[in-house]
């Protein structure tokens, strides 16, 4: 595994109290690919900037399939999402918190090539 980008990390039931969640709803939820998770210090963890208002950031799921169907394993994801993309000029999850998801994923497809 890569070293964890730097970011607030929450812990599963942190998540669900604050998407008002069960925490088996909150696995469902990764499962599905709505939200990523890795294990840190053996807890599996979440960024808070996957979080939206109540809600996983809506944004997130198909970002997170265009890079799945690229080939990109979860950790992989996760350390895009994360980290700054250059042509982005910032991390590609404060891209999409912005509103830019259409060229959030259009970097992500080229990443394919």
């Amino acid at each position: 595994m890569t070293d964890t980008p730097s970011a607030e990390w929450l812990s599963l039931p942190d998540v669900a109290e604050a998407l008002d969640l069960k925490v088996t709803r909150v696995h469902r939820l990764i499962e599905d690919r709505a939200l990523l998770a890795r294990r840190i210090d053996g807890t599996l963890r979440v960024p808070a900037a996957f979080l939206g208002e109540g809600e996983p950031l809506r944004e997130l799921r198909g970002t997170i399939i265009v890079l799945g169907d690229a080939g990109f394993h979860d950790d992989e994801i996760m350390d895009w999402l994360l980290s700054p993309e250059e042509s982005l000029g910032t991390t590609p999850i404060d891209a999409l918190r912005a509103g830019r998801k259409t060229e959030v994923r259009r970097v992500a497809q080229a990443l394919a090539f």
